[in-house]
């Protein structure tokens, strides 16, 4: 009886080590809440859960990791093994994927903000640009084309941006400073407070993110159809925690990635965007239209010089812009 006592005893805490062995926790840094934006990655976390039998999880932070311009720098010194980053945030740092966020390139859906993105993680380029910080593109946050939320009058055209500080990052900074708005660059958790205390007047935003951090609670007017851009903002692990997952835990990592990205897409067409409309009209917002030739004005005094300096620029760093370019502008002219 003894015997069989110690037999099952060692059984079990052999067990027990062998589970401690191949469980895996990862700590992951995102910002503010949870809304749209990290819909992909709460999914991903309870893919991955589920594939393992919980042998695998992903420990999500919103803001209790690291400041959201620093989640990059967090991801190279493997501070947390996966984050979340926008690249207008620090250009610099991620000159590659900044070709996504070029104004007016045209992108009409979120699948194809996807598929845009995807092409260009995968660039040999790319990936070299972002192994200087030891990290991985795992998945973008596609976001619809931006617009804007403002407090005060309405611009009833183009030429009443002239003057007006706006929260813009990237190439829709750049393209508002084409119209003689001045462009403020601003992590989204600074931004409601920016706006209360008239340091910018206007916000540059997708609309989950005016409902989720409150630029619409003292907002007067939003514009409809600027759609100067978007923002590129992926999700990147770690690119040695990666390496050292097992291969079952990796490929329930990797193998969760287009299901989460499917569930972010209908959470975002089918919520968002249907609680978007309603939300304005509830807060008494005036929804400004502009004209066709006003619009297309924009479009050409603000589309091809950004184009052409990002290039310029981009290419004197060591980069082949010309062909990130033409790969994200071919895929748009053929559709996909």
């Amino acid at each position: 009886m003894r015997s069989t006592f110690k037999g099952a005893a060692l059984a079990a805490l052999s067990l027990t080590i062998a589970s401690e062995a191949f469980a895996t926790d990862w700590n992951v840094s995102l910002w503010g809440k949870r809304r749209a934006f990290t819909e992909h990655v709460e999914k991903l976390a309870e893919l991955v859960s589920a594939k393992t039998n919980g042998e695998f999880t992903l420990n999500i932070s919103y803001g209790g990791l690291s400041k959201n311009r620093e989640n990059l720098d967090g991801i190279s010194i493997e501070a947390f093994e996966m984050a979340q980053f926008c690249a207008g945030y620090h250009r610099d740092k991620n000159p590659s994927i900044t070709v996504l966020e070029l104004p007016f390139l045209g992108v009409s859906s979120l699948e194809q903000e996807i598929e845009l993105s995807m092409a260009v993680y995968s660039h040999p380029a790319t990936q070299a640009d972002m192994a200087r910080w030891n990290a991985t593109l795992l998945m973008p946050s596609p976001l619809p084309q931006y617009n804007i939320v403002g407090a005060g009058d309405a611009p009833a055209t183009l030429a009443d941006f002239k003057g007006l500080t706006v929260r813009a990052t990237g190439g829709i900074g750049q393209a508002m400073e084409t119209i003689g708005a001045v462009p403020t660059s601003m992590s989204a958790s600074e931004v409601r407070q920016a706006m209360d205390s008239g340091v910018v007047k206007a916000v540059s935003f997708a609309p989950h993110a005016h409902m989720s951090f409150g630029t619409i609670e003292n907002a007067t007017w939003w514009t409809t159809n600027l759609n100067p851009g978007t923002v590129n903002c992926p999700v990147v692990v770690n690119s040695d925690a990666l390496a050292n997952l097992s291969d079952d835990h990796r490929e329930a990592l990797l193998g969760s990635v287009d299901e989460a990205l499917a569930h972010y897409v209908d959470n975002y067409n089918n919520k968002t965007m249907v609680a978007w409309g309603p939300a304005l009209e509830e807060k008494g917002i005036q929804q400004i239209t502009f004209s066709d030739a006003e619009i297309a004005a924009f479009r050409d005094a603000a589309a091809a010089p950004a184009a052409e300096a990002w290039i310029a620029d981009n290419t004197a760093r060591g980069l082949p812009a010309q062909e990130l370019y033409d790969l994200v502008t071919g895929m748009i002219a053929n559709g996909s």
